[in-house]
């Protein structure tokens, strides 16, 4: 099992890193709506090795048996894999390429909610976002959060792919 969450795990981490590659050469020219569907997008193809991970697991190491506790254990674990990279992918990004990252994207999104606001309604969603970018806290803090974002997406992913693939004797 071990092998197969390494492997499987290293891919989703070199598919995030493409990903991440992707959006950093290209991302000046891209707007943060789009960035963000890009970095789901990632989560999700570096994610889907934990389907791959299962099945090889079933088919190439367990005799063609898998059952769902332990598919869902090794989707999770490699869920952890990717997380693991995606999260110091982000904490690189935001402390060393672009430490102004939490205020570019505050004040773009801002500037975007005042052109579709009222006066009234974008003061409100001012205060809103100002305070919850303060809470965030900093690099670390948004690192975790994605960390933990693949994991609830992998943990999803396992259960549905356990589901899929599971086989008894």
């Amino acid at each position: 099992m071990k092998k197969t969450v390494l492997k499987f795990g290293s891919y989703g981490f070199l598919v995030g890193i493409s990903f991440f590659l992707l959006v950093f050469l290209l991302g000046d020219n891209l707007s943060y709506s789009i960035q963000e569907v890009i970095g789901y997008t990632s989560m999700i193809a570096s994610l889907s090795f934990i389907y791959f991970g299962i099945k090889h697991y079933r088919d190439k190491v367990n005799n063609g048996v898998v059952s769902l506790g332990k598919a869902i254990l090794i989707g999770l674990l490699i869920s952890v894999f990717v997380g693991i990279g995606v999260a110091i992918i982000d904490y690189i990004y935001t402390t060393v390429i672009n430490p102004d990252f939490a205020t570019e994207y505050l004040d773009k999104t801002l500037a975007t909610k005042k052109e579709t606001l009222s006066p009234e309604a974008y003061e409100i969603e001012k205060l809103k976002l100002t305070e919850q970018m303060e809470a965030y806290g900093g690099s670390g803090f948004m690192a975790f959060i994605m960390f933990a974002t693949v994991i609830m997406i992998g943990f999803v992913i396992s259960i549905i792919s356990g589901l899929i693939l599971q086989r008894k004797q």
